[in-house]
């Protein structure tokens, strides 16, 4: 559902010129790590709400959000980096402090154990979206790598869908880190979207 506000995590990223075909086979080898460990979602799905619970019993939600809430941002930021250089947003991979990604999050709201906690639970119908997405994505993503070993590019409409998903990927990751306090929306857009699912605070 659209409404008239911001969603409070922004992300952007300049699309290349042209892409480095090696890049391709690097992606595979990174993508059949990531494929042994599991997709990072789902570690991060049970992790950011365990760990946000610890940091706000031990300092409140303010301290957590004013204190840790910038590290955690970075983090997530450097996870997204390594998301949209797997899912061939970008050519760059992140390190020396350089992020290929310009990921904002506006830190909102005041979490409790409970309602970090919730996120575990509140996340669900997110995630489902997320997966659905991810399939359509790796779909995507098999032509994509076959045209950029052929002619170096690929369509901007196929990369526009890319960045859409790593778009939602990176809102529900900031609302399981409790660094905002709204809902992540079921869009691939990241401005002018209302919640979707009930707030856990």
């Amino acid at each position: 559902m659209v409404g008239s506000t911001s969603f409070p995590v922004t992300l952007d990223v300049e699309r290349p010129q042209k892409f480095d075909r090696v890049q391709v086979v690097l992606r595979l080898a990174l993508l059949v790590v990531v494929g042994w460990i599991g997709h990072p979602v789902g570690l991060l799905w049970l992790g950011l709400p365990l760990v946000a619970a610890v940091l706000v019993s031990q300092k409140g939600g303010s301290r957590y959000l004013d204190e840790d809430g910038p590290t955690v941002t970075r983090v997530l930021n450097w996870i997204i980096d390594l998301v949209a250089y797997l899912v061939l947003l970008t050519d760059e991979l992140p390190g020396q402090g350089k992020h290929p990604v310009r990921l904002q999050v506006e830190r909102s709201g005041s979490p409790t154990v409970g309602s970090a906690l919730l996120r575990l639970l509140y996340a669900i119908p997110s995630l489902i979206g997320l997966a659905i997405l991810t399939f359509v994505s790796g779909i995507i993503w098999v032509i994509a790598a076959i045209l950029v070993l052929v002619d170096e590019n690929y369509p901007e409409g196929l990369w526009k869908f890319q960045l859409g998903v790593v778009r939602w990927e990176a809102r529900l990751l900031a609302y399981l880190a409790s660094l905002v306090d709204r809902y992540p929306p079921f869009a691939l857009e990241t401005t002018s979207v209302s919640p979707a699912a009930p707030s856990s605070s």
